[in-house]
């Protein structure tokens, strides 16, 4: 914030990081079922129903069928649909609306999962590619309304916080799914498919997203501490939406990033191959449920951490990337040589099989990696949006750029020799190409680029202070 932002606002408090703290007169007062939290809850709600449970089929490896291809194939089908849905989300938003737009894009779930469950119980692929089309154009719709919510919705100082909360619902599926089909497969030790009676569990959870969505409340019922309203809402033309989409996305502060955020993505195809791959049944249905525990810890430490107070956003933003790209370094390394070995030899482990625990920690690391990159992604385009309208089309680009990357990614991974090791390479390439022009972008938040979300929300917060 610029010193002629404080001066416009004298009696806001002002903390040494530049963060809000309170408006006038000290907290508002608000109703539960229209406060940030609740709202956060149910967003995450929406996450855990949709592309939660659908991150739990796919993190039992290959979507728990016995080879990953065939899912792999439809998944990149999902993703390449998800672009273009993604691209023309915030046109939709001009006229539904965010939480209608929200509620739209947890449809396309339940097919994805009724199409597992026919291939697994009767061998029926068909449905596994349109159960794979239906969730891609849904599924960038859902994407893009959650991501400009969770940027929009909280107050400055809950901002880490509140991703943190609403991405443990992600991983919270992974777990529940973890947990069902270990307790289902327990006993199962080698390799194959899960049992068919997961998928129906999925597929009762995932159809109810829509009704969940119902329960979020419309930006202008939203009632936050600070007095602030919330106002995300698209009221431009079609043309104008479609202009300013590609203006952004070839600008400089988003074009740069880019390559991060195809590196932070790429790696979901690549390290739920590599559970489907190598290891047992039971062996899969433990690394869900673990890796989603692991997640959720780690992802709410590093919420707490952009919050903090302590810190100025310069030092936040420049500390948390290089633990990012630090632990992911860690991983690519350590995943070149184990899958290096394992692609001579074509081990299956299971929990009571020799050298299980080097192999499966690098999965529990890899979801880890994955979660904190992923939080960081959202903390960062928070920090790059000018206006509440691009808000909306930042989380659009940042959506699609993602679903491009995922498209590539389970494409070549439906590929045998992909699966196995060249993924692996090709992501540890991608992540060292995209360091240097992240970090271009990331050295000037706090600096050139101040706090984008408080810039956002000064018009708000006066209007807040003249009603005191």
């Amino acid at each position: 914030m610029t010193n002629s932002e404080k001066e416009a606002v004298p009696s806001e408090k002002v903390d040494s990081a530049g963060s809000i703290t309170s408006p006038v007169g000290g907290p508002h007062k608000v109703k539960w079922y229209r406060s940030t939290f609740y709202n956060a809850f149910i967003l995450g709600l929406c996450n855990f129903l949709a592309p939660g449970i659908w991150g739990a089929m796919n993190s039992l490896g290959g979507g728990g069928e016995e080879k990953p291809y065939l899912v792999n194939a439809a998944n990149a089908l999902t993703f390449g649909l998800m672009v273009v849905s993604c691209f023309f989300s915030s046109v939709l938003v001009r006229f539904i609306g965010i939480k209608w737009a929200l509620i739209v894009g947890t449809m396309g779930y339940a097919p994805y999962a009724a199409g597992l469950y026919t291939n697994n119980r009767f061998g029926v692929e068909w449905l596994v590619l349109l159960g794979a089309a239906l969730c891609g154009i849904s599924a960038g719709i859902f994407w893009m309304a959650e991501a400009a919510i969770a940027l929009s919705y909280p107050e400055p100082y809950n901002q880490g916080r509140f991703l943190g909360f609403w991405l443990s619902f992600r991983v919270g599926g992974q777990i529940l799914g973890g947990a069902i089909n270990l307790g289902i497969n327990a006993n199962r030790s080698n390799s194959g498919s899960v049992s068919y009676t997961v998928y129906l569990i999925f597929i009762a959870l995932q159809a109810l997203g829509p009704f969940a969505g119902l329960l979020l409340s419309n930006p202008s019922q939203v009632q936050r501490k600070d007095g602030v309203p919330v106002n995300l809402q698209v009221t431009k033309s079609i043309t104008h939406e479609l202009k300013s989409m590609w203006k952004l996305w070839i600008n400089r502060k988003f074009l740069y990033i880019i390559p991060f955020i195809c590196q932070a993505v790429y790696t979901e195809a690549v390290m739920f191959s590599y559970e489907g791959l190598w290891f047992s049944v039971r062996a899969r249905a433990l690394g869900s449920f673990l890796s989603g525990v692991v997640a959720v810890t780690i992802g709410n430490i590093l919420g707490a951490f952009l919050d903090s107070k302590r810190v100025s956003l310069k030092n936040r933003t420049r500390y948390a990337f290089y633990f990012v790209v630090a632990w992911q370094g860690m991983c690519w390394i350590w995943a070149t040589v184990v899958t290096t070995e394992f692609n001579e030899t074509h081990p299956t482990y299971d929990w009571s099989t020799p050298g299980f625990g080097r192999a499966f920690a690098l999965f529990l690391f890899w979801v880890a990696g994955f979660q904190l990159n992923y939080m960081y992604l959202f903390f960062l385009v928070g920090n790059l949006a000018d206006d509440q309208e691009e808000v909306v089309r930042i989380a659009g680009l940042l959506r699609g750029t993602e679903s491009a990357a995922q498209c590539v990614s389970y494409g070549l991974s439906s590929v045998n020799i992909m699966a196995a090791v060249g993924s692996i390479y090709l992501n540890f390439g991608l992540w060292a190409i995209a360091i240097i022009p992240t970090w271009i972008i990331i050295k000037d938040i706090g600096t050139a680029f101040e706090d984008k979300k408080i810039a956002r929300e000064t018009p708000g917060l006066r209007e807040a202070v003249d009603q005191e």
